[in-house]
């Protein structure tokens, strides 16, 4: 007899409580094997003063089951709370968000009949690195971080699934046109990836373009491959224009830890009143169960719950009057999953999960990349400056030279104002001051920089931030200016 398989749940808030039992009592029905220990996390732990949303021992739970259910929570509003989410997915190495966004057509009305895409959103990097700073009156900077590593293993892990699940195509969405380093890498590692993998056919898009012909045309993906923000907002879109976010279950995957949850959040307003609907928890477990080895009742139970969308009986959210034949809630509609255990759609497609054999994912056959040389080329120096314009800040930093570094180039907000500028260009109180060597293929010390830094501060200048320019084999490492 196989023995059951601890696993960590979190009820959450608002909505969460009343899903989560659902849920429970869905898959417990249908055989999961399973010895559940319950966290509490969100609004509750938030309000007792821990900014993080959970309690230290709640780790051990998760450290110990490595598999984490979890409702959705409510951050309190205002600073100084942070993403659970994202804390968990960083804290447990959880780096592919799997979003499967399918529809139900016709018995959940939708414009796309025939959609049935899934979104790996990368889940540690990006702008979700919640690196910020308030720089000048005016200016507020999110750093962007994409790393070559992270990049590779979600790439990896995409073309990995598609090959697991019999999928065709992974396409990457990017926005390499404007931010060529950041989603450059991405595109690069994409490409190289995907060569190694021929019987899959690969594809990238331009992001604002590609979520235009998901939007449109999403018979035309499979697997999409993308960077943090650009997956959560993506996903969010494909789910509801297969007709409701609140149909979609997602897994977080990391190398010894998974997380399995709705897309969608705790809607404190419809909490308690017996109206939420649980399938997107629900299809959560599914993935969870799948993820366990426990396949067998992972189909009984997503079957179960497309003959209950068959039959017409169906929550408020997807309630239509010429489609549905009964509105019920929560309660009513986890025992009509339970009362279809063992049956399987009739128009629908019928599910049915494998058992997958683990095996180690395709290892690169090419070489182990060289370091690359790096050298110090210059510096752009940030300053907080309202006291006249682009031209008059350039003509009293152009007085200021150390012996080695001299002014080459103002911008502001990422356009050129100096030399040669645009009065037209609007200018906030926040200027990237670039400064080269003196002699042009004179190198660039760290020392010379503090040099630098010392004059500027001398002359009275308010200096809030430096990045270094480096070349890396004699290729700019640094973006160039608009203008």
């Amino acid at each position: 007899m196989n023995k059951n398989t601890p696993i960590t749940v979190a009820y959450g808030d608002g909505i969460g409580p009343e899903i989560m039992e659902a849920t429970i009592k869905i898959i417990t029905a249908a055989g999961a094997k399973l010895d559940i220990e319950t966290i509490e996390i969100g609004e509750q732990v938030y309000l007792r003063g821990n900014s993080a949303g959970i309690e230290p021992e709640a780790w051990d739970s998760l450290k110990r089951t490595k598999v984490f259910l979890k409702a959705p929570i409510t951050t309190p509003q205002g600073g100084g709370y942070k993403s659970l989410n994202v804390t968990a997915r960083k804290i447990l190495g959880l780096y592919a968000n799997i979003r499967p966004c399918i529809s139900y057509h016709p018995y959940v009305s939708t414009k796309h009949p025939v959609m049935d895409i899934v979104i790996v959103r990368e889940n540690e990097e990006d702008l979700y690195a919640g690196i910020e700073h308030r720089q000048t009156q005016q200016v507020y900077q999110c750093l962007k971080l994409i790393s070559r590593p992270g990049s590779e293993k979600i790439v990896r892990y995409a073309f990995e699934y598609a090959l697991a699940n019999n999928r065709k195509k992974v396409t990457c969405f990017v926005k390499d046109n404007i931010m060529k380093l950041t989603d450059g890498l991405f595109h690069k590692v994409f490409d190289e990836i995907a060569a190694e993998y021929p019987e899959i056919k690969n594809e990238t898009w331009i992001v604002d373009i590609g979520a235009a012909k998901m939007a449109n045309t999403p018979e035309d993906f499979d697997v999409i491959v993308m960077e943090n923000l650009y997956g959560d907002i993506l996903s969010d879109v494909a789910a509801m224009i297969t007709g409701s976010v609140g149909l979609a279950g997602s897994s977080n995957i990391g190398e010894n830890f998974a997380m399995f949850e709705a897309i969608h959040g705790s809607a404190p307003r419809r909490a308690g009143q017996n109206l939420a609907n649980p399938s997107g928890l629900l299809l959560g477990a599914v993935m969870m169960l799948n993820h366990l080895g426990q396949n067998e009742v992972a189909a009984k139970v997503h079957n179960a719950w497309l003959k209950t969308l068959e039959d017409g009986i169906h929550t408020y959210d997807i309630f239509k009057e010429n489609i549905s034949k009964e509105k019920v809630g929560t309660k009513e509609f986890s025992d009509a999953v339970i009362e279809r255990l063992g049956k399987k759609p009739s128009t629908l497609k019928i599910i049915e999960y494998k058992k997958t054999v683990k095996k180690e994912a395709r290892k690169s056959e090419k070489k182990k990349m060289l370091k690359e040389r790096k050298d110090l080329v210059g510096v752009d120096v940030f300053l907080d400056w309202s006291n006249g314009s682009a031209d008059d800040l350039g003509e009293m930093l152009k007085k200021i030279r150390s012996e080695s570094l001299i002014l080459k180039m103002i911008s502001n907000r990422g356009s050129k104002v100096w030399p040669n500028g645009y009065k037209e260009t609007f200018c906030s109180d926040h200027w990237r001051c670039r400064f080269v060597p003196s002699h042009e293929n004179e190198s660039v010390k760290n020392s010379d920089i503090v040099e630098l830094l010392s004059i500027i501060n001398d002359a009275g200048f308010d200096f809030i931030k430096t990045e270094h320019l480096y070349n890396f084999d004699g290729k700019p490492g640094y973006s160039l200016d608009l203008g």
